[in-house]
């Protein structure tokens, strides 16, 4: 899924501590049970910076781990948290990677797998101090690698797939919210992923019988089902796609606030139909239609 980096070497910036990379053993374990090709947050990102110029700075949404002891949700939240973490880097927000990489620590802290996530934590507070952005970017890939390596290895394998899940789904939430504030939709091709979204449900079934059942996990998978049947449909027109990336925009914003709600039983739970908002409320792409600048031929 994810390129894992070796971060070894920092010439560029001496001040900045040499964190020691995955061991190999750790890198195969991730690599195995990443399985699924899966372009990281980041590399949708950069993706997008080719066909627009969104302002990411407009795009970042503070937020913090939620305050829970369900394990599900809070691998959950090391996803969503580990993409917006590449939104703050695309703004050049380095305050707010600081806070991005405490709440990670908060939760790697409470699932148990920080014990070598600590110098990472502190590598990613320079960077961001530094202004060492490509390094940056580098590092909260191998933090995220590292949080899964660390899954793996005190048995919690399955919680890689939720992980990896919620970092792959908000980063579809930005990609089609930046889409959106395009009039000709550019970047529409970037988010038409249906097989992958479809292996990623089908990664989902193969969850203990306990945890597919938990009312968040049951929406995720809700979620990646309506984004699968979304992205399978053909529009024959402009405004018939607006309609359909529209749609998987509500799902997805939905499910990342209900991930890091600090609530133990998540608001809307009891339902796997993802959330679609009421016929009158205002679309929440209007607030940033002008967060997005034409590109310029």
């Amino acid at each position: 899924m994810l390129v894992l980096a070796v971060l070894s070497c920092r010439e560029a910036n001496a001040a900045v501590p040499v964190i020691a990379p995955m061991t190999e053993s750790q890198k195969q374990a991730a690599v195995f049970l990443d399985a699924l090709s899966i372009p990281s947050p980041g590399e949708v990102f950069a993706a997008l910076n080719k066909s627009s110029h969104p302002n990411w700075a407009a795009l970042i949404t503070p937020a913090e781990a939620p305050l829970t002891t369900d394990r599900s949700q809070l691998a959950l939240a090391v996803g969503v948290m580990a993409a917006n973490g590449y939104i703050a880097v695309e703004a050049q927000d380095g305050q707010q990677v600081k806070n991005i990489g405490r709440e990670m620590m908060t939760s790697a802290k409470a699932l148990g797998v920080s014990q070598n996530l600590m110098g990472r934590g502190d590598s990613l507070m320079e960077f961001a101090a530094n202004d060492a952005w490509d390094s940056l970017a580098d590092e909260l890939e191998a933090t995220e690698n590292e949080v899964k390596a660390s899954m793996v290895e005190q048995k919690d394998h399955v919680l890689v797939t939720l992980t990896s899940a919620a970092a792959w789904l908000r980063g579809l939430d930005v990609a089609t919210q930046v889409v959106l504030s395009s009039e000709t939709l550019q970047g529409a091709s970037l988010i038409r992923q249906q097989e992958l979204a479809r292996r990623l449900s089908i990664q989902l079934d193969t969850l203990p019988e306990r945890m597919k059942h938990d009312g968040l996990v049951s929406r995720v998978k809700a979620t990646l089902d309506n984004v699968t049947q979304l992205l399978g449909s053909h529009p024959d027109s402009i405004e018939a796609e607006r309609r359909m990336i529209q749609q998987i925009h509500d799902s997805t914003s939905g499910l990342v606030k209900e991930i890091l709600s600090s609530s133990e039983t998540p608001a809307a739970a009891a339902s796997a139909q993802p959330a679609s908002p009421p016929a009158s409320a205002a679309s929440p792409i209007a607030a940033v239609t002008s967060s997005v600048e034409p590109t310029k031929q």
